[in-house]
Formats: structure tokens, C-alpha cells, sequence
């Protein structure tokens, strides 16, 4: 299965379409939807891997799902960077719609459909900073950076980190 398929039903679950008789996005919409994610995301962020999008003829290489140069943090990120931007696209939708009205002692109030909508893309969209954050400080052990090998705990940090005494900070 290639990037089209895996990360088109990532977003998918993400946003709750996943009714597959019945689907609010079609897979060319979603699929464009990720390239232009794709494109928002690897200006702010250096990836292993330099990716060449082309969101008009809907190409994106290397494919990032291929098992030979899989990039999860690729994947991740920028499906929850679609997620966002879809969930931000169906509130400023569905904010028009948010009505309330009374007609004696019967009332319709559609504003809940909005704040839920905007509950879940906050969620998706703190979710992404956070994964964006964590990735841009490499997955590093928290301190790491500011301790030298003459600091107070470095010796700690090296006893539980092998890993970080050859070629990481602590040389």
C-alpha cells in the first residue's frame, strides 16, 4: 500500500470519516489535502529524507510508507497537520450554521455541533505542536542539551544513557 492509502486512512480516523458506503471526503481530497500539509510542514522542518511534492499532479517522492525508507515522524506529523486543517475547514462550515432558535416551548440549538467540532481541532492541533516540538529537540533526554561533563548530574545522564557519552553532548 502506498502513502495514498495508508495516510488518506490515518486522516480518516482521525476526522471520523470512516463510514467507507458513505464518505464525506473523497481520497483525491484528502489525498491533496496531505500534499499540501506535506508542503506547509517540510519548510519549518528538516526530515531524513527530502521529499519533492507536487500538489498538482498529486505526487509525493520518496513515498514515506515504503517499508525501505519509512518515516514515521513524516507520517504522523503530517497527517495530523491534515487533520487540522480539514477539522479547521468543517468549523469555519459549521459555524454558519450555528443557530438557536425559540418559537414558544419548542427550541433548536445547533451551536454543540461547533464546539465540539472546535474541541476536537484544538485536541488535533495541540497534539501536532506537541509532536512538532518533540521531533524539532529530537526526541532528546530533557537536559541533555545544557549539561556539559563537568556539570553537576552529567555523570547521572551518562550512567542511564549510555548512548549519549560517544557523539551526543556530553563530550
Amino acid at each position: 500500500m502506498s502513502w495514498e492509502g495508508q495516510m488518506t486512512t490515518v486522516v480518516r480516523h482521525m476526522i471520523d470519516d470512516v463510514d467507507d458506503t458513505n464518505y464525506t471526503y473523497t481520497d483525491a481530497r484528502l489525498e491533496k489535502a496531505l500534499l499540501v500539509s506535506a508542503q506547509l510542514t517540510v519548510m519549518n522542518v528538516d526530515f531524513p529524507n527530502v521529499y519533492t511534492i507536487n500538489i498538482e499532479e498529486c505526487s509525493l517522492s520518496p513515498d514515506p510508507t515504503d517499508t525501505a525508507t519509512k518515516d514515521d515522524a513524516f507520517i504522523a506529523l503530517i497527517c495530523l497537520r491534515t487533520a487540522c486543517l480539514i477539522l479547521g475547514g468543517e468549523i469555519r462550515s459549521e459555524s454558519g450554521n450555528a443557530i438557536s432558535i425559540k418559537d414558544g416551548p419548542s427550541a433548536i440549538d445547533l451551536r454543540g455541533v461547533t464546539q465540539t467540532l472546535s474541541s476536537l481541532y484544538k485536541d488535533i492541533c495541540a497534539r501536532y505542536d506537541q509532536l512538532l516540538l518533540e521531533y524539532r529537540a529530537g526526541s532528546s533526554v530533557a537536559g541533555t542539551a545544557i549539561l556539559g561533563p563537568y556539570s553537576p548530574g552529567s555523570d547521572l545522564i551518562s550512567r542511564n544513557y549510555p548512548s549519549h557519552r560517544s557523539g551526543g553532548f556530553l563530550n
